[in-house]
């Protein structure tokens, strides 16, 4: 069940980037984020509101609210840092970087949690980390872009942080957690509406798909930190970084960004390592 859960946040986190990160490229990121974070946040208010959820332990060391809330901050400055990423360098460029910070909450996960790999499963998430990264193909041919690669890394780190926070508060509720973090969001958001009174030119037509974008994003969150309580959190992190595997494959249909060899080889490895998981 926790593989599940995992996989499908994966692609729902892949298809929400995607989707922001086209749109990023013709609206200022900040103003798409902004808004698909506020429209999460309605979500996430709305299932608290239908099932009593509020009642969950919100502080102390098993709480979920300061976590909630350092994973909103996190998140958002991860998410900001992966649209900008997005709309001014290759998605080939800029996921398989941003993928790398699941390399943080996995090293949280083994040494601080405890979690123990036996060898074939450990093979499994080598296989599933390094297919990931390559399955989003890493473009060097045409050079490292420096504002594109700075911003992805960031991207990484943030979203690292985020997702231990995430696991962390999800001990207690995960929708509290989600939610949480959407309020932190909106807040945020709120803030710049004040500071620069625009949505950045957004309007009616994008509304649609600025729905989806914040529908999918907090779902995927939701379905990860579901998935850190139903099994280990290791393997849950690692099923869940395979998120750049969507967006790469959206790129690919709808952008004409062709694969490369090392692309399908990646596709291969990812494959390998989440059926050695799933078996083991």
């Amino acid at each position: 069940m926790a593989g599940i859960l995992a996989l499908l946040s994966s692609a729902l986190w892949g298809s929400a980037d995607y989707h922001a990160g086209k749109l990023s490229k013709n609206f200022p990121a900040i103003a798409v984020l902004a808004s698909s974070q506020a429209i999460g946040f309605i979500v996430g208010a709305t299932l608290v509101l239908t099932t009593a959820s509020w009642r969950a332990v919100a502080f102390g060391s098993n709480g979920y609210f300061l976590p909630g809330i350092y994973a909103g901050l996190a998140g958002y400055a991860g998410l900001l840092c992966l649209y900008g990423a997005l709309s001014m360098g290759r998605m080939g460029v800029v996921s398989p970087i941003s993928s790398l910070g699941a390399l943080i909450p996995l090293s949280y996960a083994i040494f601080i949690k405890g979690d123990q790999l036996s060898a074939i499963v450990s093979i499994g998430v080598i296989a599933a980390l390094v297919g990931g990264f390559l399955a989003t193909g890493p473009e060097l041919s045409q050079g490292l872009p420096v504002k594109p690669v700075l911003l992805a890394l960031g991207a990484a780190i943030f979203f690292g942080v985020a997702l231990i926070c995430m696991a962390i508060g999800s001990e207690s509720s995960a929708l509290m957690t989600m939610s949480t973090m959407r309020a932190t969001t909106l807040v945020i958001g709120a803030a710049l509406f004040a500071r620069f009174r625009t949505f950045g030119g957004l309007g009616k037509a994008e509304l649609p798909i600025l729905i989806f974008i914040g529908v999918a994003d907090f779902a995927a969150n939701l379905l990860l930190g579901v998935a850190t309580t139903k099994g280990l959190v290791s393997l849950a992190m690692v099923l869940g970084s395979l998120y750049p595997i969507a967006t790469a494959l959206l790129a690919y249909i709808f952008l004409a960004e062709r694969l490369h060899k090392v692309q399908y080889v990646g596709i291969v490895l990812a494959v390998f390592g989440v059926a050695i998981i799933s078996s083991f």
